[in-house]
């Protein structure tokens, strides 16, 4: 290969990464827009108890996971055969056009319909991941989601700013879902003119004609696939089990002080957040470096142990300096689990792989507040927190004896090739 072609491929995946960070952080801000206001629109839509209005807020925010969780995976299989860039448009103005219909809702059960309909025809992260990691080179490859989680990061900061932003500004919740709308059909041109793919799905496709159940059973052969399911499912519920009842314990730290409650709630959100964001591109690209499975301990472990000091917090100042110790490891999981996902399947399955651990991710996202709202109501929210502790440690401990690094992983089957050994050496000196 010349120089120049090098070049040119250099350019052609830092292109596509930009790209596609910027498409995850504009996604992130539409999704995550609503959020300041749902209840209050609930209320609009002629629903005036509160607790009724707690209820309906919970079915409704759980609806969309749970439903992006039942259809991800044949999301993720049509990727492998139509291209995953053509999933990620299909899935931007798919999501552009619930949104507007969710504006136009007259009562609570057509809002919690659009929202379940939003979650079953969206796909937008299986699809999104798959791209970029068959564009990226596999040695870059946790470096890469990195920075598409990092963008995400922003995009959920940013997105709660903007959407209570706009329904002061406008006076209009309705409003605010179609002007957000639009930063789903951004996503999409975006997509559209800058993302050139080279779809490896189509080669593989002419030659042979798989059917849906024949992908999945070909799923079932990647063994060394399988354990990532759980990590990242345990991942996703362990971090939502205690976001909806954080502010509740945030109040008790207080002290009843209820002056400035939203704003100190607002800043032990955004500090993890914020955590995140410094820490994933750098966690992403070690774990490159030194070996997933060794990243994913470190990052579990540390999680876990910043879970304690929240559990055990006597004032609000000592949990907001855990939950940023918390961002610092918790920004580093995601990435790097689907990055060792990527180098352990072939590049033509990725789409339909994704899909399912986009759905473990999505049960996790629908259990986690489920369950934990159940558990802090009856054993109470600091025992909540310290069971939150113990399921990252115990998922560290799955880790460590269930995942293997890619590496270590063809090496049992004897398939290293040469060029590969100073690697395999590395990593098991780092394992």
């Amino acid at each position: 290969m010349s120089e120049k072609t090098m070049e040119k491929k250099s350019s052609s995946w830092k292109t596509m990464l930009i790209v596609m960070s910027a498409v995850q952080g504009i996604m992130m801000l539409a999704f995550t827009s609503a959020s300041p206001f749902l209840a209050l629109y609930i209320e609009q839509l002629g629903v005036h108890d509160m607790n009724k209005v707690d209820i309906w807020s919970g079915v409704i925010q759980c609806s969309t996971p749970l439903f992006a969780a039942l259809v991800s995976p044949i999301w993720g299989s049509l990727s492998d055969r139509t291209g995953r860039k053509m999933m990620v448009l299909r899935s931007t103005i798919a999501i552009a056009f619930f949104n507007v219909l969710v504006g136009f809702s007259q009562n609570t059960w057509e809002l919690l319909g659009l929202r379940a309909m939003q979650g079953a025809f969206s796909g937008f992260s299986a699809a999104a991941i798959a791209l970029v990691s068959t564009a990226i080179p596999e040695e870059k490859l946790g470096f890469a989601l990195g920075w598409t989680q990092s963008a995400g990061m922003v995009g959920s900061l940013a997105g709660p700013l903007v959407g209570g932003f706009l329904a002061d500004t406008v006076h209009s919740y309705r409003a605010v879902f179609y002007l957000t709308s639009l930063f789903a059909v951004a996503a999409f041109l975006v997509t559209l003119i800058f993302v050139k793919e080279e779809f490896p799905g189509k080669q593989a496709a002419g030659k042979r004609k798989m059917s849906l159940a024949g992908q999945f059973r070909a799923v079932k052969e990647l063994k060394s696939v399988h354990t990532m399911f759980l990590v990242l499912f345990i991942t996703q519920f362990s971090v939502m089990s205690v976001q909806p009842v954080l502010p509740v314990f945030m109040k008790e730290l207080m002290s009843g002080t209820t002056g400035l409650l939203g704003t100190i709630a607002g800043v032990a959100f955004s500090v993890t957040g914020l955590a995140d964001l410094i820490a994933s591109p750098f966690l992403g690209k070690r774990s490159d470096q030194l070996g997933y499975r060794r990243v994913l301990t470190i990052c579990m472990t540390g999680a876990g142990l910043f879970y304690l000091p929240q559990a055990l917090a006597p004032n609000i100042w000592v949990f907001i300096a855990s939950r940023f110790g918390l961002g610092l490891f918790i920004g580093g999981i995601l990435p790097t689990a689907n990055a060792l996902v990527g180098r352990l399947t072939p590049a033509h399955q990725r789409g339909q792989v994704f899909g399912l651990t986009s759905s473990a991710t999505f049960l996790g996202s629908f259990a986690g507040p489920l369950l934990g709202g159940f558990g802090s109501a009856a054993l109470g929210i600091r025992w909540m927190l310290g069971i939150t502790s113990m399921l990252y440690l115990l998922n560290m401990l799955w880790v460590r004896l269930k995942v293997k690094d890619p590496v270590a992983v063809k090496a049992s089957a004897g398939t290293v090739p040469k060029q590969a050994g100073r690697a395999s050496r590395t990593v098991e000196r780092f394992r």
